[in-house]
């Protein structure tokens, strides 16, 4: 009888530690939208390669939605690897978030423009025909995120356009800008490519011109209160990699990976 309960024990001691074992290759990872459908797309094949269990969440770089990565930050949510726009990650960096050591840069990100899937696709391949179909449009919507903040404070306003443009348009906070796009609300939007190209009832329509464009680089840190650094590390160095299937996999999704650079 001893020795049948010695040898349960021992089952439910090396049940634990296995539980342990898995509980700790298992990654909290929080990605901004220009990386999220790569990320996504990508996560049974990087569990398979790498032998992590990702929990993945999502959230904006930046824009103050309560879901947005600064503020579940502030909330205390616990993460282990933030995938983001290189700028809202070095002001987490700053703020005490992230460990500076682990800073990587995955992709580069383009910005571009989709209308309603079934309806006309605007010509603007020209600065000219970009700047029509910014005046012609009945409604207009950007991202609270990266693109949006460049476009409405820094690119209209210096076109001379954001004060005729400005009633029409329309920041949309928590949802992508081409979910919208399909459902009939906005005309046309603008955010990432890769943050339209998932997006079913909206279709891409093109990148915005090359004079107008501005390449977000998308970058990988490890948050200062990660227990895995270790592995937290071993998936960045993934992400960043020159494999065939991770560079496929994020030219597929609208995006230049850093790594063939």
């Amino acid at each position: 009888m001893k020795h049948k309960f010695k040898s349960k024990l021992l089952l439910l001691a090396l049940g634990c530690t296995l539980s342990f074992g898995s509980w700790a290759e298992t990654l909290k990872v929080i990605t901004s939208g220009g990386f999220a459908g790569t990320l996504t797309a990508m996560e049974k094949q990087i569990e398979q390669d790498t032998g992590l269990d990702l929990i993945i969440s999502y959230g904006s770089s930046s824009g103050g939605a309560h879901d947005s990565i600064p503020e579940r930050l502030k909330r205390n949510e616990a993460f282990d690897v933030l995938i983001l726009s290189q700028s809202s990650l070095n002001k987490l960096t700053e703020k005490g978030y992230v460990r500076s050591d682990s800073h990587r840069d995955l992709v580069r990100s383009r910005i571009g423009m989709c209308v309603k899937a079934g309806t006309a696709k605007p010509d603007i391949s020209t600065e000219e025909a970009f700047i029509k179909v910014l005046q012609q449009a009945d409604s207009i919507g950007y991202s609270a995120s990266a693109s949006g903040t460049y476009l409405a404070s820094k690119l209209w306003p210096e076109m001379g356009l954001w004060q005729m443009i400005e009633p029409k348009s329309k920041r949309v906070l928590s949802e992508r800008v081409a979910t919208v796009v399909a459902r009939g609300e906005l005309q046309i939007g603008f955010q990432q490519i890769s943050e339209i190209l998932p997006i079913a009832g909206a279709e891409f329509v093109g990148p915005i011109p090359d004079k107008f464009q501005k390449v977000t680089t998308f970058s990988s840190g490890i948050t200062q209160s990660s227990l895995q650094p270790e592995a937290a590390k071993r998936l960045i160095d993934y992400l960043a990699s020159d494999k065939p299937y991770v560079l496929s996999s994020i030219r597929h999704s609208g995006l230049d990976p850093v790594a063939a650079e």
